[in-house]
């Protein structure tokens, strides 16, 4: 069941409008799907440095093929099951919403997605639903993009919206920061959890060309908050030149980062390692660092320091 947490939190994301824009851009997917592709091959690698087996693995929101090819070569997943939220990949095996988990609890030895969480309003009440559908000690892996995706457009748009309209819209999606990624594990109750990004920058010939791809992955604004009407084509008109002027290389062509987050985090088993208990421990940190030991409120003594 949802949590307390789950059903208060603020709904930043109008989840009909990512369906529709996923359903839109399912047909030419294959055309715009690079970033997946790239991030899948990635996860994979990952997966890969991890020498254990899982049974049974889930991939959540699964667009395209490109996480089941890349972890084909893995024979430490014995069976791969991918939810979606559209048939418009041939490998779903079922329909599910990534808010709202169809998975029963203790069911999965693995978890993971490709690119798709960022767009769930209630990450933390989503990862839950993911630790309780895991076994004791199922891996829980995500790639989601994070909060210094497409900084330089919405950069450029926020100055220009509001030296043209005098205001600002939401027109670049709010997504998570890396500071705060190993902290919404373990608020979801997951057990050694580690959070970490790269930043893949892909150049364009101008602003329009990147709008395009977006369009075609399916990664249009739907914040609920978005405009509901047909921005001034002086606006983007005007983007597209201040883009160029801020951003653009030697050779004409600009710029766009999207910041990748990857969480991994295990769902608790009694097997794992844990911390030890103040006091517990059998060698003292300063006989390790060769360095004096003083306690808490005690000043060492500058003259008698090495």
């Amino acid at each position: 069941m949802p949590t307390s947490e789950s059903e208060n939190s603020a709904i930043i994301f109008d989840r009909n409008a990512v369906r529709r824009h996923q359903a839109r851009a399912a047909a030419s997917f294959a055309e715009h799907d690079f970033l997946f592709r790239e991030v899948a091959e990635r996860l994979a690698d990952r997966l890969q440095d991890i020498k254990r087996s899982f049974d049974v693995g889930i991939s959540l929101g699964a667009r395209g093929d490109h996480l089941r090819e890349s972890l084909m070569g893995n024979d430490a997943i014995s069976v791969l099951h991918e939810m979606g939220s559209n048939t418009g990949s041939p490998g779903i095996a079922f329909i599910g919403d990534e808010e709202a988990l169809p998975v029963k609890p203790n069911s999965a030895d693995l978890i993971v997605s490709n690119l798709a969480l960022h767009w769930t309003n209630d990450v933390p009440g989503t990862l839950i639903q993911c630790r309780q559908a895991l076994k004791p000690d199922g891996l829980f892996m995500a790639a989601i993009l994070g909060g210094e995706t497409l900084t330089e457009l919405r950069q450029v748009l926020m100055e220009v919206e509001a030296e043209i309209s005098g205001g600002v819209s939401p027109r670049i999606s709010p997504f998570a920061e890396l500071s705060d990624a190993a902290s919404l594990l373990q608020r979801a109750g997951f057990n050694l959890p580690v959070a970490d990004s790269d930043t893949i920058t892909v150049t364009y010939s101008n602003v329009f060309a990147l709008m395009h791809d977006l369009r075609g992955m399916g990664e249009t604004n739907a914040v609920v908050t978005r405009p509901k009407y047909f921005s001034k084509r002086q606006i983007f008109l005007r983007a597209a030149e201040r883009y160029s002027e801020l951003f653009a290389g030697s050779d004409g062509k600009i710029p766009a980062s999207f910041q990748v987050l990857y969480l991994t985090g295990w769902a608790p088993d009694a097997s794992q390692q844990k911390p030890l208990r103040p006091g517990t421990a059998s060698t003292r940190l300063a006989d390790a660092l060769e360095t004096e030991e003083h306690s808490a409120g005690e000043t060492a003594d500058p003259e008698n320091s090495n």
